[in-house]
């Protein structure tokens, strides 16, 4: 079951399409593919550490909410580890299986992420009693065993076709979660007066960005799944779907410009900055700081 389950990871030697189609296009897609990896490597490993670094002065100040965004930055360090790990050397074992394990863990940290925002408009009284960093703590470490735990006990049980299909059961279910917090929570907020506007934006667009990252790279590898199980599908659509997980990493940083209030404060003053120059040609620069 262990080769099965590697088939679901996200290799970058390109080399292998030659192997499995000999078509010049499929090299061509998988070496693209292995570009896209040094570059998402390069940029996002050092801009997830600084990041990291960044939210844990948050934590120390009693915040609960950056701590999930944390874990799910460390999950993606999890994955940029291996893929480099798959550059240097594609046949090393256990990377894959590893890598996999990030992917799994960063979907459910982005649930918790969604769930946290949710409640924290929809059930803002149970959420001001409840919500403790030894909680959010005991949380992170259930989505952390979760993966292994399927591993060594589920997979090593089934078939590769039923892998496959477990496997799309799990990645599929918080799609709809996902709608859910964010409807739910968009009706709340229409109703509500005590929140403030600016937070409200911040609350949403976080909302917005784990939705569009989920169903924009996601998705495509549920797909995938789903084609492996029917025996279906062409190598250049499993590169493309795994040169898109692979950028995961990247789009994961975005949401730290909603968990802090000041970051957010900036761009939308830069926006503001930009919007205003480009309407009025005689416009000095305006710092932001000014602001």
């Amino acid at each position: 079951m262990e080769a099965g389950f590697n088939n679901t990871t996200y290799q970058t030697d390109y080399n292998n399409a030659r192997n499995l189609t000999g078509h010049e296009d499929d090299i061509d897609m998988d070496y693209i593919h292995y570009v896209v990896t040094c570059i998402v490597i390069s940029i996002g490993l050092p801009l997830t550490l600084v990041t990291i670094y960044a939210l844990f002065s948050l934590v120390r100040q009693g915040q609960v909410a950056p701590i999930y965004v944390i874990n799910l930055l460390i999950s993606d360090i999890v994955q940029l580890c291996c893929m480099i790990v798959l550059v240097s050397n594609p046949e090393t074992p256990m990377t894959s299986t590893v890598q996999s394990f990030g992917v799994l863990s960063s979907v459910g940290f982005m649930v918790c992420i969604s769930l946290e925002r949710y409640l924290v408009i929809v059930h803002p009284l149970w959420y001001r009693f409840k919500r403790t960093i030894k909680i959010s703590v005991a949380v992170c470490v259930v989505v952390w065993a979760f993966p292994p735990v399927c591993y060594l006990i589920v997979f090593p049980r089934v078939s590769d076709t039923v892998a496959f299909i477990v496997l799309s059961i799990i990645l599929i279910i918080p799609f709809p979660l996902f709608i859910f917090f964010l409807v739910r929570t968009l009706r709340a907020l229409s109703s509500s007066v005590s929140v403030h506007s600016d937070e409200k934006r911040r609350i949403v667009g976080l909302l917005v960005v784990v939705l569009l990252i989920y169903t924009l790279l996601f998705l495509p590898t549920i797909i995938r799944f789903l084609y492996e199980v029917a025996s279906f599908g062409s190598s250049m659509f499993f590169s493309m779907t795994s040169m898109v997980v692979s950028l995961s990493p990247l789009a994961d940083l975005l949401l730290y410009i909603f968990i802090r209030k000041q970051t957010m404060g900036n761009c939308l003053a830069s926006l503001c900055c930009c919007i205003e120059e480009s309407n009025d040609p005689t416009t000095s620069a305006v710092d932001v700081d000014d602001i």
